[in-house]
């Protein structure tokens, strides 16, 4: 945790807080210690950036959760669209 801490510049309490909001659940290591995936770090820097802006902790993991089903929403569209199925779908509507 200390790690993920310093490379993020977001301290190890936050990144605790996360996790009970259930944002973010680290692995553990075979001593005990939390290993944060990258995409976890990404997802903790953008909580910490709405907190900074004055967003409360429990509204800003909501907007991330949503951001990132958003996000995959868009892309597995996108997908269906340049499939031959999606096309065949779309065609008959």
């Amino acid at each position: 945790m200390g790690r993920a801490a310093e490379m993020t510049g977001i301290t190890p309490g936050f990144l605790r807080s996360l996790g009970e909001q259930g944002l973010i659940t680290p692995l553990r290591s075979e001593g005990g210690h939390r290993r944060y995936s990258r995409y976890q770090l990404r997802i903790a820097m953008r909580a910490r950036d709405l907190v900074d802006q004055g967003t409360a902790i429990e509204a800003a993991c909501r907007i991330v959760i949503l951001e990132d089903q958003l996000e995959e929403a868009l892309r597995i569209n996108e997908e269906l669209r340049r499939s031959p199925r999606g096309q065949e779908s779309a065609a008959d509507t």
